[in-house]
């Protein structure tokens, strides 16, 4: 049985953007319709590349657009409060691109929006989709490694001495945190099913303003222990490693989902490996489409309320190191 097309829109056609319209292309199950930038000339050169029927330089004239059910926001970080705000006041749906606010307060708002509009709102944290990490939280839920008990998460990547670029301009919430950090952070949630109940760290802080790098330690209840590191001046081994109390995961790159190994004492490894042709976003946009065949206002494995914890993490983080945006 066919499932029913959802017709998407894109607000904000930049390179990750790109990358989901890339995958988005290739569903049988979903339809591009229009395309949203306030740079002229952008959105028709975007719906040009991939066959976008109609294109806007006007955010107001796109969410008025009665073709579009679901938008896909891929703006810069400080405007995705604006911008999802705007789609569910016109009764859109949207998948908001990650970082989904640039703080808790911004994402308590929204949710609160959300909720009020009776509409769909999900954060696009597209790792908790993919077939390795899928891979690896059934292993988990099936008891291979035991319990859990400790999680270490790197992601890091050296963009250079680039002090105009957005990954260093403070105003537009560049910094390790929201563009690399939040893969770790929100991967520590996915794995421990909570937050935190104490939190070490320590950053440093470029020329700029911003975080380059960073550590952190999570502390949970029963000495679960969470070691994340994140940079956006630091080339890191991106990789995952998940300890139980009788095996272990290593997720290596973990946030592209490349594959996941099971150790257990005395087994051979076991492997998946993912040999996907697509970037890996069509995961997330199925499962936004899912829930809206569903009638369902949030995604279960990506909650609005989880997300709101995360952001709340992530303030905290930001206030031991006296970083505001």
């Amino acid at each position: 049985m066919s499932k029913r097309k959802i017709k998407w829109g894109i607000m904000g056609p930049g390179n990750i953007s790109r990358k989901f319209a890339s995958d988005l292309v290739q569903s049988e199950n979903a339809e591009l319709v229009a395309v949203a930038s306030r740079t002229e000339g952008k959105a028709a050169s975007f719906a040009s590349e991939f066959n976008i029927p109609r294109s806007y330089n006007s955010y107001d004239e796109f969410v008025q657009d009665p073709e579009v059910e679901l938008v896909y926001i891929g703006t810069l970080h400080p405007q995705h409060k604006e911008c999802v705000l705007q789609c569910l006041n016109a009764g859109k749906a949207v998948l908001c691109e990650k970082p989904f606010t640039m703080n808790a307060e911004e994402a308590e708002e929204l949710i609160k929006a959300a909720r009020e509009n009776n509409t769909f709102l999900m954060e696009a944290m597209w790792t908790r989709y993919l077939p390795a990490v899928v891979t690896a939280m059934n292993w988990i839920k099936e008891g291979k490694i035991g319990e859990v008990n400790m999680l270490t998460a790197n992601f890091g990547f050296n963009v250079g001495w680039a002090p105009d670029s957005r990954l260093l301009d403070k105003k537009l919430g560049g910094g390790a945190m929201l563009d690399a950090g939040i893969y770790p952070i929100s991967f520590a949630s996915l794995i421990f099913g909570t937050q935190p109940t104490n939190i070490k760290s320590s950053a440093h802080i470029g020329e700029t303003g911003v975080d380059e790098w960073f550590s952190a330690l999570f502390e949970y209840e029963n000495g679960k222990t969470a070691m994340l590191n994140s940079g956006v001046r630091l080339n890191m081994a991106n990789d995952a490693y998940i300890y139980g109390t009788e095996g272990y995961i290593h997720l290596p790159n973990f946030l592209f989902g490349a594959g996941a190994y099971l150790h257990r004492p005395g087994s051979d490894v076991e492997g998946f490996k993912d040999d996907r042709q697509l970037n890996g976003y069509i995961y997330e946009a199925e499962e936004a489409m899912k829930c809206l065949r569903e009638g369902k206002l949030e995604s279960s494995i990506m909650p609005l309320d989880e997300t709101y914890d995360i952001m709340k993490t992530m303030d905290t983080l930001r206030k031991q190191w006296g970083l505001e945006y």
